[in-house]
């Protein structure tokens, strides 16, 4: 019986890393990872150990940072950890932040601000509604943000927010775009950027994937992990029980102590949008003692890249075109201008030599 459980408890480890496919708790991503048979002679290996090994369904998962049926905790009080607003409604079995009417705006925050460093955030939601193709909207916004509980423009929560924003868009507000709706992207800001509804965040989306979510027959999922200054958003869309890539950022810098939370909005179109369930885990992850010397919670919001996030514009015909013109982009028209002359120069003296060489046969 106790090896039969720390065979279980140790396999569960593995899978929690990433390792294979997920497991059915859904705890961590993807990964390369050993087969069967390495696994079995891991756990030959580790044997009495192994009882000290849990799958992080109990001893990573935050409790206080998750959102599970059947929603004990959640309303208005001081007391409870998750708050609510706007047209949400809380069932036994959903939270529904829209219905499906014209005009709503709804969200549900989570009341204490987290200070993990790694974590890794599971969304279980469902997008739905009577609408035809194109003829609903306007999707989901889950938020990890400074500020919480202020209605707003964007997805019923607020413009110009400090934080990390990964939008489930439903509705092409830019007709001119190629982009394939339902989309899912991601924005960092530190308060300076405002979210363009006009080209669907367009300018200030640092990148994106297209996301077939809504109407589905089953359930769906999204994951988001941060470890280390890497963004990965992956979906479970399929009904297959894998996580599939959609977006891997590195050199994003978020601070601690935000908070978690979700919200939506329909305007002329409408959807439900209902979260079952959003479960945070902790990532065990070391970090150097520089970085542990850190004070966290006064790190701005930032990505380093090469790229502004507003030279992604969109031309008339739904191809990408670069925006301003940036210093790298000034030193790399410059260097290419330069090695232009420099060939020019060299191919016009052999070419003049060969002149001048033909010439003095004749003379």
């Amino acid at each position: 019986m106790a090896a039969a459980a720390a065979a279980e408890a140790a396999a569960g480890w593995v899978w929690r890393w990433g390792w294979g496919r997920r497991c059915p708790g859904r705890p961590g991503l993807p990964g390369p990872g050993p087969g069967p048979t390495t696994l079995l002679l891991f756990l030959l290996f580790l044997g009495p150990v192994a009882a000290d090994i849990t799958d992080g369904n109990s001893e990573h998962l935050k409790r206080e940072h998750s959102l599970i049926k059947p929603y004990h905790g959640v309303g208005s009080s001081s007391t409870l950890l998750w708050d609510f607003q706007g047209s949400t409604m809380l069932t036994s079995q959903y939270v529904r932040l829209t219905p499906d009417e014209r005009s709503k705006e709804g969200s549900i925050w989570n009341h204490l601000p987290c200070f993990l460093k790694d974590w890794e955030m599971h969304v279980h939601f469902k997008v739905h509604g009577a609408g035809k193709k194109n003829f609903h909207g306007d999707g989901i916004a889950l938020w990890y943000t400074r500020d919480r509980l202020v209605p707003g423009p964007v997805f019923g929560s607020k413009d110009n927010f400090h934080g990390l924003a990964i939008f489930l868009d439903t509705y092409p507000n830019d007709e001119t775009t190629e982009r394939v709706f339902p989309y899912i992207s991601v924005m960092v800001n530190n308060g300076s950027l405002s979210y363009d509804h006009s080209k669907d965040g367009r300018w200030t989306e640092l990148a994106g994937c297209t996301a077939d979510f809504r109407n589905r027959d089953h359930d769906t999922f999204l994951a988001v992990r941060y470890s280390r200054g890497r963004l990965t958003v992956m979906t479970d869309l399929e009904d297959k029980n894998e996580w599939k890539n959609c977006i891997d950022i590195t050199g994003v810098r978020l601070p601690t102590g935000y908070y978690f939370g979700a919200s939506a909005g329909t305007g002329d179109l409408s959807d439900n949008h209902d979260i079952i369930s959003m479960k945070l885990f902790q990532l065990m992850v070391e970090h150097t003692p520089d970085e542990e010397n850190i004070d966290w919670t006064k790190i701005e919001p930032s990505v380093n890249l090469l790229k502004s996030p507003k030279d992604n514009v969109d031309d008339p015909t739904g191809n990408f075109r670069s925006g301003p013109l940036t210093g790298w982009r000034v030193f790399l028209l410059l260097l290419c201008a330069l090695l232009g002359i420099i060939v020019c120069a060299v191919v016009g003296a052999v070419v003049f030599q060969k002149r001048q060489e033909r010439n003095k046969r004749f003379y």
